[in-house]
């Protein structure tokens, strides 16, 4: 099967029924040492603990996302000093800026408490003052300020290995997200993809992971893999490949740079996806000229089918937050539509009624949207739609738009661009769920299947 306009599933899909039918860095549980953020003393590297005067109890600025967007925050952000203490306040000052949502104010280096006058002159909301020292072991301290009301929010110091600085910075810009929005940040988060090289018609693809802004990109895997997920609540990803002759669904452990193959399936697996407790895994399994959903437990291996439609093709699994319920990709009514089931795979309904062909479907983390793809007039979308089916809308399009995995709150969805010809590219992007402040993600190589990890795992 080939994989053109005219295709009701995407490239991604498509490639893997095409092959049916014809540095190491430190994990992050290991960083934090499976401790809570703002707690005193984390095990495992990284030590947060209150600084100052902090006033735990002090309301954060209220201001709302839909505010932010249609007039972004002015907040201070100065420079944390020399060293990297430059290098945290330009990670931070990009993790803001990228959002859209704020607008940076650089000052000069400030580690006490503001004179808050200029800043109001400036229009300022709000202010960060801070500062890093030492080198092997880095002090990095942090406060948030309330500039209308001269109001410390936030005050932190975290102490770790100058090797976590940037950790520190997305830490540090998620505290100041959360305070300022009222809703946990993302930036302490990583992308697993699928990085490409080579030719269009005959790519190199491998497993890789890197920071939700790009950095520290790796390599996982030397075999051709496709189709990465990223288990929700463990420090893995699961992942399609055909290093053998047999094509297999493998688990990678980021920690100890281990994997096993997930168990074997009366078909071929394509594109696996977990269940909100990281316990499960459903896998489509294509056999003749359809494919079925299976649900596979990860601990024990047993497998039990969850649909059983008659030769239709089932794809693009995804659980519902609350794991109650599973949205996919089905034909079996004639034209490649959006389906609703529950987690046992009884009552199953259609979703989706608009016009064209529908692909990829993942549920988001807030249980408010479901994110899709689809296909019409040779145009593919991008889209949202609410989970009973209504308020459909598209934020994007393009030659192909494909594989939307959203951030852990909800509010960004990564995606692959690919653009046409003999020396087209595929690229991640960002973009927010209200279709606003769309961005390339910089990859070393092409970059495709993005799936975005959940926050500080």
């Amino acid at each position: 099967m080939s994989s053109t306009h005219d295709s009701f599933i995407s490239d991604r899909q498509a490639e893997a029924l095409a092959d049916t039918f014809g540095p190491q860095g430190l994990g992050r549980r290991s960083v934090l040492g499976g401790g809570v953020l703002l707690g005193a003393g984390l095990a495992g590297g990284l030590t947060a603990t209150p600084w100052g005067a902090l006033a735990a109890d002090a309301p954060a600025a209220e201001i709302t996302v839909d505010q932010a967007r249609t007039a972004p925050i002015p907040i201070v952000i100065p420079s944390f000093g020399p060293g990297i203490g430059e290098q945290i306040t330009g990670v931070l000052t990009d993790d803001l800026t990228n959002t859209g949502l704020f607008k940076v104010i650089p000052a000069s280096s400030n580690s006490g408490t503001p004179d808050f006058a200029p800043y109001k002159a400036m229009g300022a909301h709000a202010a960060v003052s801070g500062a890093a020292s030492g080198s092997g072991t880095v002090r990095v301290e942090f406060r948030l300020w309330d500039v209308l009301t001269s109001q410390q929010i936030q005050g932190t110091a975290y102490t770790t290995s100058a090797a976590n600085w940037r950790r520190i910075a997305h830490i540090i810009g998620d505290v100041i997200y959360q305070r300022m929005l009222g809703e946990k940040g993302y930036f302490d988060t990583r992308v697993g993809f699928i990085s490409r090289s080579g030719s269009i018609h005959s790519p190199r693809m491998r497993l890789a992971v890197m920071d939700q802004d790009g950095a520290n990109y790796r390599v996982l895997s030397s075999s051709q893999t496709k189709l990465p997920s990223f288990n929700p609540v463990r420090d893995q990803i699961a992942f399609l490949s055909y290093g053998t002759a047999v094509p297999r669904i493998y688990i990678f452990d980021l920690a100890s740079g281990r994997q096993h193959i997930l168990g074997d399936f009366n078909g071929v697996p394509l594109g696996p996806h977990y269940s909100p407790d990281g316990n499960t895994i459903i896998v489509p399994v294509a056999r003749g000229s359809g494919s079925e959903l299976y649900a596979v437990n990860i601990a024990t291996g047993a497998k039990r089918q969850l649909t059983s439609s008659g030769g239709a093709i089932n794809v693009s699994p995804s659980f519902s937050p609350d794991g109650s319920q599973i949205v996919f990709n089905s034909d079996r009514g004639g034209s490649p539509a959006l389906y609703i089931m529950s987690a046992s795979g009884g009552g199953v309904r259609r979703l989706s009624y608009g016009q064209g062909n529908y692909g990829d479907s993942v549920w988001s983390p807030r249980g408010d949207l479901i994110g899709f793809t689809r296909i019409s007039g040779g145009q593919f979308s991008l889209g949202v739609m609410n989970p009973d089916g209504t308020g459909e809308r598209i934020m994007t399009q393009g030659y192909t738009v494909e594989s939307p995995t959203f951030c852990p709150n909800g509010r960004v969805l990564a995606f692959c661009r690919r653009t046409g010809g003999e020396n087209g590219s595929a690229r991640i992007h960002t973009i927010d769920i209200t279709g606003f402040h769309e961005r390339a993600v910089p990859t070393p190589e092409g970059a495709s299947s993005p799936t975005w990890s959940p926050l500080n795992v």
